[in-house]
């Protein structure tokens, strides 16, 4: 979403999913925010932070796929759910590899080692505790055999909405909240 206008857009549908009590399934190929000066004219840091807020307080399920980009404020104004799931072959971050790579080497071509140091894909995503599960895509990818893809991501959906329509609203906020409150946390160890 590079439009402020899409993330203020993105909630509206959300609240009003809410106010029927229907649980919310969130797409996620971004290639992330737009960064100039007119995004944040037009109050584009706002309305992701606005979207972040008001996701944690959905009293509905909420689930987010990444299906392919997955970048920066783009992503994660859409991004906040009681589970998040990736596609195998998909990555997510706080901030793109061109862009990692040309703020701290002032060059593009550093792109992969950015990217390996970023741990953007779905096995480190989900080794780190930042997702809750990767979901498996055919033999090729996604694209080769989109009707089995599309049964696959269906069977996810429903196999996580019934296990969280099973919790109260009170219970999925908490859960939600103190999920992504205790990510980058670190915890030592006593010796």
């Amino acid at each position: 979403m590079a439009n402020p206008e899409g993330y203020r857009k993105a909630l509206r549908l959300m609240k009003m999913a809410e106010k029927f009590n229907k649980p919310i399934v969130t797409f996620i190929d971004t290639p992330g925010a737009y960064p100039g000066l007119e995004a944040e004219e037009r109050g584009q840091g706002e309305a992701i932070a606005r979207n972040l807020l008001e996701m944690t307080q959905l009293k509905v399920p909420v689930i987010c796929i990444i299906i392919g980009e997955g970048a920066s404020g783009g992503a994660l104004g859409i991004g906040i759910g009681d589970k998040v799931l990736m596609l195998e072959n998909t990555w997510y971050s706080v901030i793109s590899p061109e862009s990692c790579s040309s703020i701290l080497w002032r060059s593009w071509s550093f792109k992969e080692t950015a990217a390996e140091a970023l741990k953007l894909t779905a096995d480190d995503m989900s080794k780190n505790g930042l997702i809750d599960g990767i979901i498996n895509e055919p033999l090729g990818g996604a694209h080769n055999d989109q009707a089995a893809m599309f049964a696959t991501v269906k069977a996810e959906i429903l196999k996580h909405l019934a296990t969280l329509k099973k919790q109260t609203p009170e219970e999925r906020i908490s859960a939600r909240i103190e999920k992504f409150s205790n990510m980058g946390v670190v915890h030592e160890l006593e010796n």
